[in-house]
């Protein structure tokens, strides 16, 4: 099956989305009822600081949150906070008071005010054409971005896109002040999410939509850690501590199977963490190679990185030749979900 495809279903009472392009499985979103949608903003209280990691532990209507790089902040104040990540086992939920109201085609940035249109849309015509429709439909003090999805897209969508956020917005920061924690939007689900962050001409929003379309069955592929690569293999192992991939040359012996193998794992890994939902800390044993062939891994992991939505740092190389990335968690470990299938 050619082209791309959405699919909008539920797995075992979870709202779920997937992304197939070309009849394989692109992206993957399932619902986690258990913690905070990322995205969901609070009213949040300030309980104790943590003079030594320079943070502030909040009490937030369910558990705790924690914010970073505090200044100015005591006790007992009120702060409004937003979920930047999913938090491990027994951890406060990682948060931000630079809160952002995202959608489609707009983000209203209140604190940061200004006009940004993307800077992937290079036409001179395309971006006055935006900003003429921002200038008329913007308000008040808060800024706006205009993602890159407005490229091309119609100007009533665009302007009630922009009206919707800044309407949310303003609601919202009426809403800060107050002495109890409070949820004051929840986040964005699955479906929501598929809508704001994928496009594709055709969309499946039929009830047992990941049935027919095959979806569960590429699904069972993530069950296991051994992902095939083209030049050989590789396999993703989430631990406690980090999330181990090793990568193998297979039968092939000849000079430049080590680097083949390790080009194709390098631009095969992006999908890899994404359907598992792995972040935080990623060790990846590349097949041995010369030293000199570092550079041109580590520029095709940089450009497989770069289009992939989360946020991940390379980190580089450790004494032993292994490589070190960051990746935001910014998803659920989807392994409990494909297992209960």
């Amino acid at each position: 099956m050619k082209g791309r495809r959405i699919v909008l279903d539920h797995l075992n009472g979870a709202e779920a989305a997937a992304l197939l392009v070309d009849g394989r499985l692109e992206d993957l979103l399932i619902d986690d009822d258990t913690a905070p949608r990322v995205g969901a903003i609070f009213r949040g209280i300030c309980d104790r600081p943590l003079k030594g990691q320079g943070g502030m532990m909040l009490r937030l209507p369910d558990g705790a949150g924690w914010l970073r790089n505090v200044k100015g902040m005591r006790p007992g104040q009120s702060v409004l906070c937003q979920v930047t990540g999913v938090a491990e086992a027994g951890k406060a939920v990682p948060v931000t008071d630079r809160v952002l109201f995202k959608s489609r085609y707009a983000i209203v940035t209140p604190g940061a005010p200004g006009l940004n249109i993307s800077r992937r849309i290079n036409d001179d015509d395309e971006r006055d054409r935006l900003h003429i429709i921002a200038k008329s439909t913007m308000e008040g003090e808060f800024g706006l971005i205009l993602r890159s999805s407005c490229e091309g897209a119609d100007e009533d969508e665009i302007a009630e896109d922009i009206t919707a956020m800044l309407a949310l917005a303003e609601a919202v920061h009426g809403d800060a002040e107050g002495t109890e924690p409070e949820a004051l939007t929840e986040g964005d689900g699955p479906h929501v999410l598929a809508w704001r962050e994928w496009t594709a001409p055709d969309v499946v929003t039929e009830p047992g939509g990941f049935e027919r379309e095959g979806v569960l069955d590429l699904m069972e592929a993530l069950k296991s850690s051994y992902v095939p690569l083209d030049e050989g293999s590789m396999y993703v192992e989430p631990t406690r501590a980090l999330v181990a991939v090793d990568v193998n040359t297979g039968s092939d012996t000849s000079p430049a199977a080590a680097l083949k193998v390790n080009l194709a794992a390098a631009r095969s890994l992006p999908r890899a963490l994404r359907l598992r939902g792995l972040g935080g800390q990623i060790t990846v044993d590349f097949a041995p190679m010369p030293k000199s062939n570092r550079k041109q891994l580590e520029q095709s992991l940089r450009a497989a990185f770069r289009n992939d939505q989360i946020e991940t740092s390379l980190v580089g190389w450790t004494p032993m030749g292994l490589f070190e990335l960051q990746r935001k968690r910014e998803r659920p470990d989807l392994g409990r979900f494909i297992r209960a299938i």
